[in-house]
């Protein structure tokens, strides 16, 4: 498990600060795949590189299966990122080494964590075929689609069986086709190994894919999408339904629940849909209701009154 509190990230830029991560709370469970999105800037790729020790940050702090990243010496917090995290670029050529072939580039890891020759070779092999490119081990970066390229960095991040896979927009460079293929190894992968995945990315289409998204916004979770089916999906005998395609067979999608994220002092963020449909924007009425909390446009009239209660 995976717990953020109160995450600050403040960078200096040019002599001025710049505040990445404004108090960020967040829980990812063990063996969830989860989907981090956001615009530009928003600190995501920030919170990714907190999570996976490439950076510490400024105050809060990161639990991971209940030790806390701030406490690591600078030793440990190596260890911590070379044997216990996956990580994946969105660039192909960030991931891997061009001279190398497929099958060398997967024992990179191993040879600097130096594991025996025997293990690296059968397990380089072993995660080859877990990715569907047994047969182009031989092959070196440039006579590899983009697509295989990234299933090898996928490989090459589980090289020293980590538990946590981080991919910041591993499809950002990829057409749809090749990215569903990416997002289908994910899903393969946190099913049959119980990997846990967190993956950043523009794209707002990625509920269907993953259990769960989390938006960012100015710093902070502003929201969350739960795909519910997909922990709920059975087949006409009561079997768990085990797709290679992330969509039903008839294409549709998984529905989905979005949920607003209140955090430790109270704030909320109402996603822009949400304020401009019900045009809830300023001052807003709170109803205590049977089935909850209810949220209200304020009515013209309601500041006058205010006024004469004063």
């Amino acid at each position: 498990m995976i717990i953020c509190e109160g995450l600050v990230k403040i960078y200096r830029v040019a002599g001025r600060e710049v505040v990445a991560l404004q108090g960020l709370e967040l829980t990812v469970e063990a063996g969830e795949m989860l989907g981090i999105v956001g615009p530009s800037g928003a600190g995501k790729s920030t919170l990714m590189n907190v999570i996976g020790g490439l950076d510490r940050p400024s105050a809060g702090r990161v639990l991971v299966e209940g030790e806390n990243l701030s406490e690591f010496s600078d030793a440990v917090l190596d260890c911590y990122r070379r044997e216990r995290i996956g990580f994946l670029w969105q660039i192909p050529g960030r991931n891997l080494i061009p001279y190398l072939t497929a099958r060398e580039n997967v024992e990179l890891p191993m040879i600097v964590a130096r594991r025996p020759a025997r293990e690296r070779r059968q397990r380089a092999i072993e995660l080859l075929e877990a990715v569907g490119l047994a047969e182009r081990a031989k092959h070196v970066p440039a006579q590899l689609s983009g697509g295989e390229q990234q299933r090898v960095a996928i490989a090459i991040a589980l090289a020293n069986r980590p538990r946590l896979l981080l991919a910041d927009e591993p499809t950002g460079e990829l057409d749809s086709a090749t990215a569903r293929t990416i997002y289908q190894t994910f899903r393969r992968l946190n099913e049959t190994l119980g990997l846990t995945v967190l993956i950043v990315t523009h794209d707002q289409n990625v509920a269907p894919m993953v259990d769960r998204v989390v938006s960012i916004r100015d710093g902070r979770v502003s929201t969350e999408t739960v795909s519910v089916e997909r922990r709920e999906w059975r087949d006409e005998n009561g079997e768990a339904r085990k797709d290679d395609d992330p969509l039903f067979s008839d294409g549709s999608p998984l529905s989905s629940e979005e949920l607003v994220v209140v955090d430790s002092t109270g704030h909320l963020q109402i996603p822009e849909s949400y304020r401009e449909q019900y045009r809830i924007g300023g001052r807003v009425r709170l109803e205590a209701a049977e089935e909850g909390l209810l949220i209200r446009p304020a009515q013209m009239g309601d500041k006058g009154k205010e006024r004469q209660g004063g």
